[in-house]
């Protein structure tokens, strides 16, 4: 009998990844998509796209959608509160429910802190992609015919005119050596669209690109019904929080 469990979902190519692998294995029943969503801007937290799209990916993808619900800004409590509340509300639906899937790749300290956090519920992690080598990893995305572009981008760690772009081979051979292939470093932050995973793909509109609290750079990614993709204006400016 499979175990069922939860993926955490950010929207983007990494956890995508982790969704093909939890396919792939028997054992696991991938029950649902579990994403942050700060409420001021109904978008991904730190990922920028929109509630709109998220949940059109979720259809696409054939899975339902929960989502822990933050303010702005957030503390580190509030966070860990709102992943417990949502937790607890996806075992009540799913009696049996304890285990939850990232996507993370190698960050030790961050995959610490997310076994804190889900020790504290009864919970435990899986990570179906830890250890993978990401320049492999992210190759092979592309291989596979996954389609994602960055929607987010550390102008500290990578400059703002990649933000926006797509996630390709020409974009890898074009980011410095700094800058790891998956951006598991949180140099960039992507948007998946289309790809064999998802039913149909998204229609996206490119909106415009913002620099945020001095540091970064988001493109927006609109669902628009023209059955293309297409792209908008690009502005870089200095507008508000996210």
């Amino acid at each position: 009998m499979s175990t069922p469990i939860l993926l955490a979902w950010s929207g983007g190519k990494d956890c995508l990844m982790a969704l093909q692998a939890l396919r792939a294995e028997p054992s696991w029943n991938l029950v649902a998509l579990l994403t942050t969503v700060t409420r001021d801007f109904d978008r991904v937290s730190m990922h920028g796209i929109r509630r709109q799209v998220l949940e059109a990916q979720a259809e696409s993808l054939a899975l339902p959608l929960l989502t822990a619900e933050i303010g702005w800004p957030s503390s580190n409590e509030a966070y860990a509160k709102a992943q417990s509340v949502a937790l607890e509300n996806a075992e009540q639906r799913w009696p049996g429910l304890q285990h939850c899937a990232f996507g993370d790749l190698f960050l030790d300290d961050v995959r610490a802190y997310r076994e804190r956090q889900l020790a504290a519920a009864g919970w435990k992690g899986v990570y179906p992609i830890w250890g993978e080598d990401t320049a492999t990893l992210a190759r092979q995305l592309i291989r596979q015919g996954h389609r994602a572009v960055l929607a987010c981008v550390d102008t500290t760690q990578l400059e703002a005119s990649f933000s926006g772009r797509e996630f390709n081979e020409k974009l890898l051979a074009e980011l410095p050596a700094s800058v790891d292939p998956c951006g598991e470093h949180g140099e960039f932050h992507t948007l998946s669209y289309a790809g064999p995973l998802f039913r149909k793909p998204l229609s996206l509109q490119r909106g415009e690109s913002l620099l945020r609290d001095g540091r970064f750079q988001y493109t927006d990614f609109k669902l628009n019904d023209s059955g293309i993709f297409t792209r908008g204006p690009q502005k870089t400016a200095e507008s508000g929080k996210r």
